[in-house]
């Protein structure tokens, strides 16, 4: 791929707002080139004939804004592109048929980029529709003109948003579901326990239509982890992304649920403690794993090497395709993902930044298309690879939201305040239990 000019090829220093920008410009670019033009799907992956992914989707839809305050194209094409998108959306099947979009309002999690059809025999995902609903609320909250196409965007976004019938999704229970199978009914896993389900939560109880009882959010919240971890306590998560995926969306600095102010801490402090110890981990590198230490961590949900193990110097180790990685309770299989470093950037740029430093020496993609290699693995060597270890051969639409909306968020909040006028958001907030701050 070619190389896209850097603002300092010798990474000499840390990087400054220009160069974020770069990368920031770089990430988006995903969005932009690996989307059917014709109904504005975006590909899961790299892949060539990757299906598109409904959380990709969503979080291209809110990129968007950022997209036009940053110069790469203009309101009024932006607003034709959002419009396409959402209106193919809207017009998808939805029911019970095994080959439809989706079910009661949800979205099946892959759909064929060409039809906009379930791909595969995925589950209808809930947890992805809601990253689809918060970047179609985001639209809706950002284009707010009087034009045609920016009226029919509020239009079909809150239709989008408001037809998904959340109780449904509870299969008779007071926690949501994971999701569902039209060959074999509910998926036996429920959202409970923090996670990135916490959005899931606050965007059920914000539905003027079909919302979750306020009961749900309590039982959510029921099972939270509170632990002291290398000195540190914490509302516990160990997948990095798990505390910082609704945070895109949401800017939780001084607002606080039930939990939260019996902690006296908030969301976004949470997340910064949960940023230091993965880099503690990272330093004391219990597995021995090549190259971990204080600017090389990262473990989350991502690509990985292969399914399989192999013995290095002596030592067993399993190592892992696609799987949620987490810290310090793993799993891990010396596999690290700079995507989840950069979406800490809000939460703690002070160790961030030299990390995201190190990974540009590392010539892991920083200035080529698409950014940052979405993960790598030193310990897994890999013949004829420049590097010598194993580097993921693809990008994922998913890696790259957290990538532009957390350095926006970073440098100006910019999504923060847009959702803060998102009615159905602060709905959810305050019926969740939220107060204080910003709320």
């Amino acid at each position: 791929m070619p190389e896209i000019m850097s603002t300092h090829r010798s990474f000499d220093r840390l990087p400054t707002d220009q160069d974020l920008g770069r990368l920031q410009f770089t990430t988006l670019l995903y969005y932009l080139q690996c989307t059917n033009p014709d109904n504005g799907l975006v590909r899961d992956k790299t892949e060539p004939n990757a299906p598109a992914s409904i959380a990709a989707i969503g979080m291209a839809l809110a990129t968007i804004p950022v997209v036009v305050e940053r110069g790469v194209i203009i309101r009024e094409l932006a607003a034709k592109i959002t419009c396409k998108r959402i209106r193919f959306l809207m017009e998808c099947p939805q029911g019970p048929e095994p080959d439809a979009s989706g079910h009661k309002g949800f979205f099946y999690h892959f759909l064929d980029i060409e039809t906009g059809r379930r791909a595969w025999q995925c589950e209808l995902s809930t947890i992805d529709s809601a990253f689809l609903f918060a970047g179609a609320l985001t639209a809706a909250t950002y284009f707010d003109g009087d034009t045609s196409d920016e009226t029919e965007i509020r239009q079909l976004a809150t239709a989008l948003y408001e037809r998904a019938d959340w109780g449904w999704a509870c299969d008779g229970g007071l926690t949501l579901t994971h999701g569902w199978h039209p060959e074999s009914g509910f998926i036996p896993y429920r959202w409970r326990g923090y996670d990135e389900g916490l959005l899931l939560y606050i965007l059920g109880l914000g539905s003027p239509t079909h919302p979750l009882p306020p009961e749900s959010y309590a039982a959510y919240s029921a099972s939270y982890e509170w632990r002291n971890i290398y000195g540190r306590e914490l509302l516990y998560s160990g997948p990095l992304f798990t505390h910082q995926l609704s945070h895109m969306w949401v800017d939780f600095r001084g607002i606080r649920d039930e939990f939260m102010r019996q902690h006296n801490s908030d969301y976004f402090e949470n997340s910064r403690r949960a940023s230091f110890v993965q880099q503690e981990y990272a330093i004391r590198n219990p597995m021995h794993f090549v190259g971990y230490g204080e600017y090389c961590w990262g473990f989350t949900a991502c690509d990985g090497p292969a399914w399989g193990k192999r013995t290095i110097n002596g030592v067993d180790h399993e190592f892992f395709d696609y799987i949620a990685r987490g810290a310090p309770f793993g799993p891990d299989d010396g596999t690290v993902a700079p995507w989840v470093v950069v979406a800490s950037l809000p939460f703690a740029p002070e160790i961030v930044l030299p990390t995201v430093l190190n990974f540009a020496r590392m010539k892991l993609g920083m200035t080529r298309l698409y950014g940052f290699k979405p993960s790598f693995n030193q310990t897994y060597a890999v013949e004829n690879s420049p590097s010598g270890w194993w580097v993921s051969p693809y990008h994922f639409g998913i890696d790259q939201g957290p990538v532009v909306l957390m350095i926006e968020n970073y440098r100006t909040g910019f999504l923060w305040n847009i959702m803060r006028r998102c009615k159905p958001l602060v709905i959810g907030l305050r019926r969740a239990g939220f107060s204080g701050g910003w709320l």
